[in-house]
């Protein structure tokens, strides 16, 4: 019997996500079936999310290629291996992506994902930099960056550059950025952290 605060764990199977059953659960990530409430972000977060996701659409050469820069937006990534339905399902919503402009699917769109950003806090550094970096290298997504507030969530520490090693599925460090993140794909952009930190 579980203690009177605490709440049954509740699943998902695909076709249940598909029919709505997630809507009005608020902020969730859907990990083997699983729903992962999401904790409230520091103001640091939120600002660094949405000015890194202005700035990277900025960037965009007229002209082309065709990118699309979206945040928080659904993408569904390979089944767990189970036998059970509602043990499959993963379901995450990157904080920010590039991907090509083909229509979006939530069930295919990984595949046309270019590159992924994850900012940190307290509560998914360990799922950003362990889980959603092998998730995210298995599906094929090229570049993978995550950016790491400092303890306190009021600052920039640095921003790790992961880039895909195609042979295995797997990411290689690329680069550290310190002070200004020095992007050349998929596409070219020089981001410097106090214009992402500042309030």
């Amino acid at each position: 019997m579980s203690a009177p605060d605490e709440q049954p764990e509740l699943r998902l199977t695909a076709e249940e996500f598909a029919e709505g059953r997630a809507d009005g659960l608020g902020d969730i990530e859907i990990v083997d079936g699983r729903v992962v409430r999401m904790m409230a972000q520091s103001p640091l977060h939120s600002r660094v999310v949405r000015r890194m996701a202005g700035l990277l659409e900025a960037a965009r050469r007229p002209g082309g290629p065709c990118l699309v820069v979206d945040s928080d937006v659904a993408a569904r990534f390979a089944d767990a291996d189970s036998a059970a339905a509602d043990r499959k399902l993963n379901i995450r919503y990157p904080d920010i992506w590039i991907r090509d402009c083909e229509p979006y699917d939530l069930n295919s769109v990984r595949d046309h994902i270019l590159l992924v950003v994850e900012v940190t806090s307290e509560s998914t550094i360990d799922v950003d930099i362990t889980d959603k970096r092998i998730q995210y290298a298995t599906a094929g997504i090229p570049c993978y960056l995550i950016v790491r507030l400092d303890q306190k969530e009021q600052r920039i520490e640095e921003i790790e550059e992961y880039r895909l090693d195609w042979s295995g599925r797997r990411y290689r460090a690329h680069d550290v950025h310190r002070r200004v993140l020095l992007l050349d794909e998929p596409l070219e952009a020089t981001i410097p952290f106090e214009v992402l930190e500042q309030a």
